[in-house]
C-alpha cells in the first residue's frame, strides 16, 4: 500500500524560505509523476507543481520562479523548495502521487501546514 508522508511545514516571515519533503512508500514513486498542492483557508485545493518520473517539471504561475520541485530517487522522496514566500502562500500543502497520463491526483498525503506572516 502506498503511503505519502509530508514534513517541513512551519511558520516563516514573508521573504523567507521553507523546504517541504514527501516520503513515499511503495512502487508508485518510480513509475508515476508526483505533485504538490495547497489549500488556503476557505479556498479550494490548487495545483502548485509536479515532476514526472523522468524529471520534467511544471509549476503554477503563482509560484513560478520561487518554488522548485525535485525528486530524490534514492530516498523515494519529492521535495518542494519554497523561496521568497508571501503571506498568500499560507495554507496546507499536500503531496500527491499522480495518475499516469492525466496527472490527476491518485493518492494524497496527510498535509503539512505552512504559515507565512507579513
Amino acid at each position: 500500500q502506498v503511503q505519502l508522508v509530508e514534513s517541513g511545514g512551519g511558520l516563516v516571515q514573508a521573504g523567507g524560505s521553507l523546504r517541504l519533503s514527501c516520503a513515499a512508500s511503495g512502487s508508485i514513486f518510480s513509475t508515476n509523476a508526483m505533485g504538490w498542492y495547497r489549500q488556503a483557508p476557505g479556498k479550494q485545493r490548487e495545483f502548485i507543481a509536479r515532476i514526472t518520473s523522468g524529471g520534467f517539471t511544471n509549476y503554477a504561475d503563482s509560484v513560478l520562479g520561487r518554488f522548485t520541485i525535485s525528486r530524490d530517487n534514492a530516498k523515494t522522496a519529492v521535495n518542494l523548495q519554497m523561496n521568497s514566500l508571501k503571506p498568500e502562500d499560507t495554507g496546507v500543502y499536500y503531496c500527491a502521487a499522480l495518475n499516469r497520463g492525466t496527472y490527476s491526483p491518485k493518492i494524497w498525503g496527510q498535509g503539512t501546514q505552512v504559515t507565512v506572516s507579513s
